[in-house]
């Protein structure tokens, strides 16, 4: 009887659940993004294949991160670049660990860090960067790193909450105000979208970030983003690629980041992305 009595409504309730839990296992599935540049100077007998990863926090995806390693041997990146908060402050370091460990034996990785590496203890923070080391991967802070046979340049930068943002950001820029006239095309690698403003202020040719988590839930088409550390609500960089009509027309991207399991908040059209960039 009471069944009867409320059986559309409860038919409802079910459907609606599973939409709900339908967009929440979409919303976490892994996507690749490819930007492709072929007017930025670049120079070099074959396009160079830049990987770009950020966010991690230590999160899942697959046995030895088989979902990412898999996509990553597919596209056969001739760089790997990694934006920060690979590690996290609260989960363990395995799964961040089993993915740096493979990382160069498919291409040269480079790692700047983020705000959650830098808020772990002194002891545990120092344990990753010798993690890093041990695995083969480059750690970038305030260098600059020619790639082999193009003229490409890849500067890192530590971030601000490490404390040497600052001095990281003037070494490789005056190394890069030194190579102005040497038709390089100048990459930046940092963790924070939400200091465009002043990465502007000097002749990179493209800036990638991540730690905005593509302002974890959108709505598509409408809201790009509703909430991005540092940004606040409706973030101007939550996630995507921007262009600027600037002397260098510089190109920024903000990868939306590979967290799940990780956050409080589960994302909500926002899909974990692997971002790569070919130059052309």
């Amino acid at each position: 009887m009471f069944f009867n009595k409320y059986k559309k409504a409860m038919i409802r309730i079910l459907i609606a659940l599973l939409m709900i839990v339908a967009i929440i296992i979409y919303s976490n599935l892994l996507k690749v993004v490819d930007y492709k540049f072929d007017n930025i100077g670049y120079q070099s007998d074959k396009a160079l294949n830049i990987a770009l990863i950020t966010d991690l926090h230590a999160c899942y995806y697959g046995d030895n991160q088989k979902w990412l390693i898999d996509s990553l041997k597919q596209k056969q990146p001739d760089v790997i670049l990694l934006g920060g908060d690979i590690y996290d402050d609260k989960m363990p370091f395995d799964n961040a660990d089993e993915l740096l460990s493979q990382l160069p034996n498919i291409a040269p990785t480079y790692y700047v860090d983020g705000n959650h590496e830098n808020w772990l203890s002194q002891a545990d923070y120092n344990k990753v960067m010798g993690k890093i080391h041990t695995h083969g991967v480059s750690i970038i802070h305030g260098k600059s790193i020619s790639v082999p046979n193009t003229n490409v340049v890849i500067h890192g930068i530590s971030d601000p909450d490490g404390g040497a943002f600052d001095t990281d950001l003037k070494i490789v820029t005056d190394k890069l105000n030194n190579d102005t006239g040497k038709n390089h095309v100048h990459i930046l690698l940092t963790h924070r979208p939400e200091h465009i403003d002043t990465y502007l202020n000097y002749p990179f040719d493209i800036i990638m970030a991540g730690h905005a988590h593509g302002g974890q839930w959108r709505v598509p088409f409408v809201i790009n983003g509703v909430y991005a550390p540092n940004q606040g609500l409706f973030p101007k960089y939550a996630g995507g690629l921007y262009e600027f009509a600037n002397e260098h027309n510089t190109k920024f991207i903000v990868s939306r980041g590979l967290a799940r399991e990780s956050t409080r908040v589960p994302r909500l059209f926002n899909r974990p992305e692997l971002v790569f960039v070919s130059l052309e």
